[in-house]
């Protein structure tokens, strides 16, 4: 067969990133506070865009708005349909961008937005810069999240532990009633005492102490020097204030030279671990979306409105302006502004259904966390909510980063509420990690002279309806603090 050249005609579909569809999934991922700031950049750079409240005083008082006002609030009872087809919602997270024309992903959920825009829409090149580069200081909150999300892996403590961080001081100190907590949280104060043990290790040693005392001997012990002798001494802090030294010798049954090194010791530590951290003028966490009880039972969820952005695109200004312009360089200019407000407005309204949609299903989805307590926090993946509301993954994973609601409960950021699961043995609904481990020690407390193994255990939880291997049950039983069978065997048979 001969070779040779040929031209061939193809037609084929695809779809183009374009600086909209950029622009569309950067504002879904903003929160509204950073929204906020995003729009008044835009209103800066197109004389077209201004505020839904702002004073008129030329008379130009046309304004267009795509449907611009805040979605109504979604009902857990009744939750609101799912278009089939959501602007929002592609899979970008196999894509890559750079400023040629061939940029392109796959899928049909933005095929409509492609058509009718074009020109330049003043998106700057690339979001990297050598600021951006550069190492900022860490607070001591992110500290401190970084280190509860990699020490505690259930759900529930992790959700305390989150509460207990919001309670610090700029010190460290704990501050608040623990029992207030346990009371919000539905769970026993049992509960949070020992979540508080777990965080009162993380670094800087001394965070989430509830005292002076408590700050100093949580450092000593990590330096293996908290003996009899230094607890007396800690005890007594007010003698050694007044520097009653013959009484603190006397308290503490030591001589004169122990005492004058164990004060050297004290003076080392850091009564105030918290302040090596930088800090700023403390900002209170504004939800993005608000959660109440509905006047008929139920839950009613809606976005914050007070934080949401209103911008309107003036058409009766853009008509105003076009007819006078002359030169094809301004009516360029003026149209492309023109795309560009109606696009950004567009965006807005999207942006706020489709977060709206994903927060009512997550409150609908964790009922019983609401309604009874952090024991009944069900598990809950990506992939149920995305199924429940029709959209991608990825969609509701960039939905719940940076977004926080306000429950009744406190303030979550929506991504919390997305736990493990356990299996079920009869093919039923999966069973969250928290009941499986308060089974196992139910199981356990109630085991009387009879000892049972892990290989037993894993046997009584399948009887249970509940699939889990004996590896997963050693884990749960270690992280619980609850010694194997042989030790507790042991322990029986010496009355302890």
């Amino acid at each position: 067969m001969a070779l040779a050249p040929r031209l061939d005609l193809r037609q084929s579909q695809n779809l183009v990133m374009t600086p909209q569809l950029q622009q569309a999934i950067k504002l879904l991922q903003l929160s509204n506070m950073e929204l906020s700031a995003f729009v008044e950049q835009e209103m800066e750079r197109n004389p077209l865009l201004e505020r839904e409240d702002s004073d008129r005083s030329d008379g130009l008082d046309d304004q267009h708005s795509l449907d611009t006002q805040p979605p109504e609030p979604g009902i857990v009872d009744s939750p609101p349909g799912v278009t089939a087809e959501d602007t929002l919602d592609v899979d970008y997270d196999n894509t890559f961008n750079n400023d040629g024309a061939g940029d392109q992903v796959d899928g049909e959920a933005f095929a409509q937005w492609g058509n009718g825009a074009g020109g330049r829409h003043d998106f700057e090149g690339g979001e990297s810069s050598l600021e951006m580069t550069l190492a900022g200081d860490i607070s001591l909150r992110d500290h401190l999240l970084a280190q509860l999300n990699v020490d505690v892996t259930d759900p529930a403590e992790r959700l305390i532990g989150l509460h207990l961080i919001e309670m610090l001081d700029g010190a460290g100190y704990l501050i608040g009633d623990l029992g207030e907590l346990a009371e919000r949280l539905g769970c026993p104060p049992e509960r949070v005492l020992a979540v508080l043990g777990k965080v009162q290790r993380f670094d800087p040693t001394g965070v989430f102490a509830r005292s002076l005392k408590e700050c100093l001997a949580l450092q000593l012990a990590e330096k293996n020097r908290l003996d009899p002798a230094m607890q007396a001494l800690l005890n007594n802090l007010e003698m050694l204030a007044r520097r009653d030294l013959p009484g603190l010798i006397r308290v503490c049954g030591i001589d004169a030279e122990d005492l004058a090194e164990m004060i050297g010791e004290i003076k080392a530590l850091d009564p105030k671990p918290a302040l090596v951290f930088d800090h700023v003028v403390a900002q209170a966490i504004t939800p993005d979306v608000l959660m109440r009880r509905g006047p008929e039972g139920g839950w009613l969820v809606e976005l914050n409105s007070d934080t949401l952005p209103r911008v309107l695109v003036n058409t009766r200004y853009y008509t105003k302006i076009a007819a006078g312009s002359q030169s094809k360089d301004d009516k360029t200019y003026i149209s492309e502004r023109f795309q560009s407000a109606n696009w950004l407005v567009k965006s807005l309204h999207q942006r706020a259904t489709t977060i709206l949609k994903v927060a009512t299903e997550i409150v609908r989805q964790q009922d019983g966390f609401f309604r009874l307590g952090i024991q009944h926090l069900r598990p809950l993946v990506l992939r149920d909510i995305a199924t429940a509301i029709s959209m991608h993954e990825s969609t509701v994973s960039r939905v719940t980063s940076n977004k926080y609601i306000a429950t009744p409960r406190g303030i979550y950021e929506l991504k919390y509420f997305f736990t493990q699961s356990i299996g079920s043995a009869d093919g039923g609904d999966a069973h969250s990690a928290e009941a499986v481990r308060h089974r196992i020690k139910s199981l356990i407390d109630g085991e009387g002279r009879e000892v049972l193994s892990d290989d037993r255990l894993v046997e009584l939880l399948k009887a249970d309806g509940i699939d889990i291997a004996r590896r997963t049950v050693a884990k749960y039983r270690e992280a619980m603090g609850i010694p194997s069978s042989v030790q507790r065997r042991r322990e029986k048979s010496l009355g302890m």
